[in-house]
């Protein structure tokens, strides 16, 4: 059986191939970029939307509490009273404390 493949493969020539290289490309896009463009549009629309006193974590794994918003960057107060100026880009998600 896969001898037959093989020999047909090697018979179709190129267009075998062009079909297999496509096809590779297809299941990379849709199992690789397109989720990760998805990811990144969400992840820009929820930086667009922050606002003051919403509780976020950094790249970096700080907690806070946003302060000030600007253009690119973001003022949050972390524990004990400290403020942070950081990238909105360096903002990864929104932290909700658990409840007790």
């Amino acid at each position: 059986m896969i001898n037959t493949i093989i020999l047909q493969a090697a018979e179709g020539g190129g267009y075998m191939q062009f079909v297999m290289l496509a096809l590779v490309v297809v299941v990379f896009y849709f199992f690789m970029i397109r989720p990760q463009l998805k990811k990144s549009k969400e992840q820009k629309k929820f930086r667009e939307a922050l606002t003051k006193g919403d509780q976020i974590v950094t790249i970096g794994g700080i907690h806070g509490k946003v302060a000030e918003i600007k253009d690119t960057t973001v003022i949050i107060e972390v524990e004990g009273g400290n403020r942070l100026k950081i990238e909105k880009s360096a903002i990864t998600s929104e932290f909700t404390p658990p409840t007790r």
